[in-house]
């Protein structure tokens, strides 16, 4: 087939199959998700088994410290901060991402940020034997701060590391680690293990693990070839990195295409925010970005998880035996979140974000009829189970985790921190918005309260029917040109506003461009 550079090249059958899929591919995506957004995961369920645990150790602090018991008003107040505050700090380790990205790399900030981590672990975990809430407090919002920063590092990484043909499977591992982490804080919380009074805070000490596995592996894997080319100008070290991520000797055509890229943007600087936000040539794209972060947020996975237990004990099942029902909702999550990335290379973007958000709709509008009429009708109960966890698997088959591949997708390299800072925010502001409203909208609807979601889930459908291109093995140029016409600029002028600083004449740039050639800097395979 021809390349991107007007030469040609052999294209076999391993290069579109499994062939794609290197060891070093396959280690690197693992470790990085374990040590990121598992833990992201994990701390979302972690709090829910030792609840009850942790609030008699706020009383009892705090009838130490000053004599007579907390209020009821205080201890929801201090408990709501707790679980609320993670997501502050999400938010400022996305909006602190682009820099550190900039100057350490995608592979060194995942490194580093396990210093949030572990700090975090060892603040939360000793918190009871020092006697301090604070330190508790103080831990989950640093481990906000952790999740912030690996939620955009993370797929970042795994876009640039990954050849386009399973950019989306391999970007969907961030979403299967999560529902992993949220399964194993669930297992982990279980009485038998440490939801118990003196065994909480191992809940929180467990967090070191993972982070200890990614220092340990995560060092010896290349850092992403695409940052090393066109932001170190490390041309044989990128060679090296991408050797040992394909599994293959010749890696010509790849640094070739990304080399095209280069040519482009060799005098560019990376784009700030504002800069992102001015140029017409990804308007539609920072849009579709926004709004698909938003309503992965909005869409109302954090009410399903809100009405679970009150569900279940309707259902007649024992309180005591409902920790272990509600394993089933994690188990669903991920078994959903794996046969996303099993089937998104054929089935594309486009069908499993509107299917996603479209299955939702249907199972809120008949989990809105049951709950209201479930007094009624004995068997009603079984239904809204059924619903709950239908709406668990069609969030996770689309809408939990192809946001960050789109967001991975649709920018230039000089872009991307921008773009995933801008993602990260609307993520994170959603995310505390949920829960700041949500018991309020919960007071005055009551169960009418999904109906909310399910228009939520509607508009997104809508927005990406009419809006969003199918993404699947397309090169960034080729998603380029699908918006082209949307953003209303010609292909020649989209060039030019994806680098609205200082460029060079083509010929310059022809000129520099022979000149690397010439000097050792690229292989006689490229074009």
């Amino acid at each position: 087939t021809k390349n991107g550079m007007g030469g040609w090249r052999e294209e076999t059958c391993e290069g579109r199959g499994t062939g794609n899929w290197s060891g070093s591919l396959i280690v690197a995506s693992l470790t990085g998700a374990f040590g990121s957004s598992f833990l992201y995961g994990y701390n979302l369920s972690v709090v829910n088994a030792p609840a009850v645990y942790i609030k008699k150790f706020y009383n009892e602090t705090w009838e130490r410290r000053y004599g007579f018991s907390v209020d009821e008003s205080t201890l929801t107040l201090l408990w709501s901060i707790t679980v609320s505050i993670f997501a502050i700090g999400g938010l400022v380790g996305a909006i602190i991402v682009t820099p550190i990205v900039k100057f350490f790399g995608r592979k060194c900030t995942l490194l580093l940020n396990n210093v949030f981590a572990v700090t975090a672990a060892l603040l939360m975990s000793f918190s009871l034997l020092a006697g301090s809430f604070e330190m508790l407090i103080l831990g989950r919002i640093i481990m906000g701060v952790d999740a912030g920063i690996s939620l955009s590092a993370l797929p970042m990484y795994l876009s640039e590391i990954s050849p386009k043909e399973i950019r989306g499977s391999l970007g969907q591992v961030t979403a299967i680690f999560i529902c992993v982490g949220v399964f194993t804080g669930q297992v982990l919380g279980l009485p038998e293990i440490f939801g118990q009074e003196s065994r909480w805070p191992y809940l929180f000490g467990a967090i070191i693990v993972p982070s200890l596995i990614q220092v340990v592996i995560l060092p010896f894997l290349p850092e992403s070839p695409r940052y090393l080319l066109l932001e170190k100008h490390n041309t044989s070290k990128a060679e090296k990195a991408f050797q040992t991520f394909l599994g293959k000797d010749d890696v010509s055509h790849e640094v070739e295409e990304v080399l095209a890229e280069s040519r482009v943007q060799r005098n560019t600087k990376l784009v700030s925010i504002l800069q992102l936000l001015r140029t017409r040539a990804v308007r539609w794209q920072v849009i579709t970005v926004v709004v698909t972060m938003g309503c992965y947020q909005l869409c109302g996975l954090n009410a399903i998880w809100y009405y679970t237990n009150s569900i279940f004990s309707e259902a007649g099942i024992n309180h005591e035996t409902i920790p272990y029902v509600t394993l089933s909702t994690g188990a669903v999550e991920t078994v959903a979140a794996v046969f996303s990335g099993l089937v998104i290379e054929r089935l594309g973007r486009r069908p499993l974000l509107i299917g996603g958000f479209g299955l939702m709709v249907v199972f809120f509008a008949v989990l809105t009829v049951s709950l209201t009429l479930q007094k009624t009708v004995h068997w009603l109960p079984y239904l809204s189970i059924f619903c709950i966890l239908a709406i668990i698997a069609s969030f996770c088959i689309g809408p939990g985790g192809i946001p960050f591949v789109l967001t991975g997708e649709f920018f230039q390299q000089s872009q991307r921190p921008a773009a995933f800072m801008i993602a990260g925010t609307v993520n994170w502001l959603s995310n505390f918005a949920v829960g700041l409203l949500f018991p309020f909208i919960q007071g005055g609807l009551q169960t009418y309260c999904f109906l909310v979601f399910a228009a939520i889930c509607f508009a997104g459908a809508a927005y990406l029917f009419f809006v969003l291109p199918e993404t699947k093995n397309k090169t960034f140029h080729e998603i380029s040109q699908a918006f082209a016409k949307r953003n209303k600029v010609s292909l020649e002028m989209q060039e030019i506003n994806h680098y609205p600083g200082e460029r060079k004449s083509s010929a310059e740039q022809e000129s520099t461009f022979t000149s690397s050639v010439n000097n050792g800097e690229t292989k006689k395979g490229i074009v």
